[in-house]
């Protein structure tokens, strides 16, 4: 595992002593409006004392800038699985062996399937098929409530779950994206951060 230290501005919170202290965590925002609530996430980890990267996927981009992930984890955003730092090893092999958890947040119909096929053509997919298997992966889906219900969708997760052994929160019912309300609803940062938390105990 890498032991490439955080920077100055992401060193752990020093009030935080909890369970999250010095915990290395790989934060994957996959396209998608809720990616918002990915930034408040980052900043509550970071609070709580994790050491956090963040990687996106180029759709990613379109709605949340990496620049604001950046400043709220101090530490670069990967966005391609051509990005390149100055260690010998690959980005997404360095980040997966680094991290003792990745969340995905959004998790996007896209990546779920594609993690459920094994396809790897961008930087999310290709660090979670990198990751050792003994590394807790916490997905939490959002997507519009007709999506959530598409039985190809629910096949998808549950090859994940039951093939790779990854965990979920949510999703939750209320308004969405779409003007419409129902399932799909990506869970609120509290609930994820809870979630995540329950993982690092186990």
């Amino acid at each position: 595992m890498s032991t490439e230290p955080p920077s100055p501005a992401q060193q752990p919170n020093p009030d935080s002593d909890g369970p999250w202290r010095g915990r290395c965590v790989l934060l994957a925002v996959t396209g998608g409006i809720a990616g918002y609530k990915a930034a408040s996430l980052t900043s509550m980890l970071v609070q709580q004392g994790a050491q956090v990267r963040v990687a996106m996927t180029e759709a990613a981009t379109h709605f949340m800038g990496p620049l604001t992930f950046q400043s709220l984890s101090g530490q670069p955003v990967v966005t391609s699985v051509f990005h390149s730092d100055d260690h010998h090893e690959s980005q997404h092999v360095g980040i997966a062996r680094w991290c003792h958890l990745m969340i995905i947040a959004p998790a996007s119909a896209d990546i779920i399937a594609k993690l459920a096929a094994g396809i790897c053509d961008d930087v999310v997919s290709l660090s979670a098929c990198a990751l050792p298997r003994s590394t807790a992966v916490l997905l939490a889906p959002s997507m519009n409530a007709d999506m959530w219900a598409n039985p190809i969708v629910g096949r998808n997760l549950s090859t994940i779950q039951e093939t790779l052994g990854y965990h979920t929160v949510g999703p939750e019912k209320g308004w969405q994206a779409c003007r419409t309300e129902g399932a799909g609803r990506m869970s609120e940062p509290a609930s994820i951060l809870a979630a995540a938390q329950n993982l690092l105990s186990v």
